[in-house]
């Protein structure tokens, strides 16, 4: 019997391509990528159990982490670290964890994730309680540091999620909610930062995305709470106000300065007619929803 992750087995389909012409090499990729999406797309279900857990453990004041080795760990990290300035959030509420620390985020440290005792350690650390979610990634689903972080996250009174992308997954057995994307043997046998990396990445966009539009940090599909940090962002926030606040592109600059870089305080400054106080003051009644604020006149054509 094969105990072998399903990802370490030998893929027929890209058997000999070291002997094949550079195009159809990289068509052969491709038609393996190309079976990802799909997969995923049959994890829908699990996915929505995360992100409703995510969101109601936010709305209590609690966190999402991310806590993979290796690809995974780097995707989770990569994911947390790109919420902060597309959705408001501070690097306390969506942060990721990666065996062996910071330096495993640029160089390989492949032994930190046989060790299950640190994963249990970095939880302790992060002093993981009731309302925190930790969502942990292993693309075999068996990496020792995942598990020990998991199994002490629950412990501690969170709530887990294993994803995985091969079967058998003893860390989606660990976990009270299970995303087994099972992706099949890898292009390379064993390389789990290609088709597995992308199943991790598209689960990650997902459960992301999905939990902050359950809080409401967007309207529509508007960023509504993005951060001015940049050239770029200043100029998306901008038109945000201009667009959703009704205005003219000189007052919605003003009114960008005048909340202090909120977008989502500017759009309910122009459309309120009120001040950066009292707009902050509606939202916080409304929990940060832009539609409740606005009411009917949120819709945007």
């Amino acid at each position: 019997m094969n105990t072998l992750p399903s990802t370490e087995l030998v893929n027929p389909h890209t058997e000999g391509i070291d002997r094949l012409p550079t195009d159809e090499l990289l068509r052969r990729i491709n038609d393996e990528d190309a079976t990802v999406a799909a997969i995923v797309r049959g994890c829908i279900p699990e996915i929505a159990r995360a992100v409703d857990a995510i969101a109601e453990g936010m709305r209590s004041g609690g966190r999402l982490i991310y806590v993979g080795a290796g690809t995974s760990g780097r995707l989770g990290v990569l994911d947390a670290s790109e919420c902060l300035p597309t959705f408001g959030v501070s690097v306390e509420q969506v942060f990721g964890i990666i065996a062996g620390g910071e330096r495993a985020l640029t160089k390989a440290i492949e032994g930190a994730e046989d060790d299950r005792q640190a994963g249990a350690d970095a939880i302790d650390n992060a002093r993981v309680g009731q309302h925190d979610v930790i969502v942990g990634m292993s693309a075999s689903g068996g990496a020792p540091y995942v598990r020990g972080a998991i199994a002490r996250a629950k412990e501690r009174g969170a709530v887990t999620v294993g994803v995985a992308c091969a079967t058998p997954a003893p860390l989606c057995d660990d976990a009270d909610i299970a995303i087994q994307a099972i992706v099949g043997a890898e292009v390379l046998q064993g390389s789990t930062r290609l088709k597995s990396g992308t199943a991790q990445k598209l689960i990650c966009n997902m459960l992301s995305t999905g939990a902050m539009v359950r809080i409401g940090k967007t309207l529509g599909n508007r960023m509504v709470d993005v951060q001015a940090t940049n050239i770029k962002l200043v100029a998306r926030a901008q038109r945000l106000i201009a667009d959703l606040g009704q205005t003219d592109a000189e007052t919605a600059a003003r009114l960008l300065t005048e909340s202090g870089g909120s977008a989502k305080v500017g759009i309910v400054m122009a459309r309120k007619g009120v001040s950066a106080d009292k707009a902050r003051e509606l939202l916080d009644a409304a929990g940060g929803f832009l539609s409740a604020v606005l009411g009917a006149k949120s819709l945007v054509n």
